[in-house]
């Protein structure tokens, strides 16, 4: 039966001719979103559906038990109810890393853009305003020192940008090691307010999280010299923007802005940002970092690439809301022969013991003759269930438990 997939938003052509390629059904409806969402995902009974900035809300997930994988085609997954997801055990996966050349490549452009005012310029000179003597006032990036909060695949993409520009660098992450730091040529900081107080642009590259909220605060922000440059290309979340006018406003700070609070939803949209109508110099896009041709193209791929790797195997490639450590008491490991209703004689035994199975895995080894099975129970198993496995003879070769001291 072939895999159903849904494409809820625009998609690379090219990425949905792979999938047909690969046998799935694919049922291409960009734009779908609330009720229309729901009502296409229970109507087309989709598999897997992928999404780039629609919102796939609880109600969407709910709408159809046949729905298995949601694929952001994107970094972030914040748009995706993803603890709905998980208590559905519908799969969630994303593309990370693929648009970080393009967000990389936007905030510097941002970077030089504050540096030269060049928004100011070119507005002035359609204006038929000549003003070399004031827009010849730039400070020049060589030599400047430029903090990174965030070391993903986006923040070492900006570092390397960065490095290219002969600029010092400063950076951290709660991921960041010396080692990791001595790598990539930057020093490493203990805190964003560090960061902050070290550099003279201060760029962010942070997931939004519930731990990331607001971590670039007034604290952080007060720590910026006057006359800084900010720019973030990430999320809004992570930055108050009230204390970053503030900052504005009193220290002479430039901004530059791909995301704000409470975008738009539609791809045209009357829009009215307080931190834009600050006044100084902030200069903004459109929510665009990712908005690239080779970005798109390479998502489109992994993408496609998630979803017949979901047909074909099962597996989920970049999940993110599998459980990695199952809070599993024991480990019953068993060794035995590759017949048929082995294993299910074992979860037989093990479900009658009133004991929870919290993860699997079984390794078949060459010749189809014997298997290895590694079991994560909830809780010890007692001597007589170990036992009663074990005496299977004709199916088991050897049983061991491995618990928790």
């Amino acid at each position: 039966m072939a895999l159903i997939v849904l494409v809820a938003d625009t998609l690379n052509e090219s990425g949905l001719a792979d999938l047909r390629a690969c046998g799935c059904e694919v049922i291409c409806e960009p734009g779908l979103k609330d009720d229309a969402l729901r009502t296409a995902v229970a109507r087309s009974r989709c598999n897997v559906l992928i999404v780039r900035g629609t919102e796939v809300k609880k109600d969407v997930i709910e709408a159809s038990d046949d729905l298995g994988l949601i694929i952001r085609a994107g970094a972030g997954y914040n748009t995706i109810d993803v603890a709905a997801a998980s208590r559905r055990g519908v799969a969630v996966a994303n593309c990370p890393g693929k648009n970080a050349v393009a967000v990389a490549e936007l905030t510097f452009g941002l970077i030089l853009a504050l540096d030269r005012r060049i928004v100011d310029g070119a507005v002035d000179l359609r204006a038929g305003k000549w003003n070399k003597k004031e827009y010849s006032k730039a400070r020049g990036l060589k030599g400047r020192t430029l903090g990174v909060v965030g070391v993903g695949d986006i923040g070492r993409a900006v570092i390397r940008r960065a490095k290219a520009f002969e600029m010092e660098v400063v950076a951290y992450s709660r991921s960041l090691t010396h080692d990791r730091a001595e790598e990539l040529g930057v020093l490493r900081c203990s805190s964003p307010a560090e960061v902050a107080a070290r550099c003279d642009v201060l760029s962010v590259h942070l997931a939004a999280a519930p731990e990331t909220k607001n971590i670039i605060n007034a604290d952080v922000i007060k720590q910026l010299k006057p006359g800084s440059y900010f720019v973030n290309t990430a999320r809004a979340d992570v930055v108050d923007y009230s204390a970053l006018a503030d900052a504005m406003k009193k220290r002479d700070i430039r901004v530059g802005l791909d995301v704000y609070p409470k975008e738009p939803s539609a791809g045209e949209a009357e829009f009215a940002a307080e931190i834009v109508r600050t006044g100084g110099v902030v200069y903004g896009t459109h929510h665009i970092g990712a908005s690239t041709d080779q970005a798109q193209q390479a998502i489109a791929e992994e993408a496609v690439r998630i979803a017949t790797t979901y047909a074909q195997t099962g597996q989920v490639l970049h999940c993110v809301n599998i459980e990695h450590a199952p809070n599993a008491a024991c480990q019953l490991v068993v060794r035995h022969y590759d017949k048929v209703g082995v294993l299910a004689s074992v979860l037989d035994l093990i479900s009658r013991a009133n004991i929870s199975v919290k993860e699997m895995s079984n390794s078949i080894y060459q010749g189809f003759e014997a298997a290895v099975a590694v079991i994560q129970l909830d809780k010890n198993p007692p001597a007589s269930l170990v036992d009663s496995i074990a005496a299977m003879k004709d199916k088991i070769i050897k049983v061991e438990v491995k618990c928790a001291k």
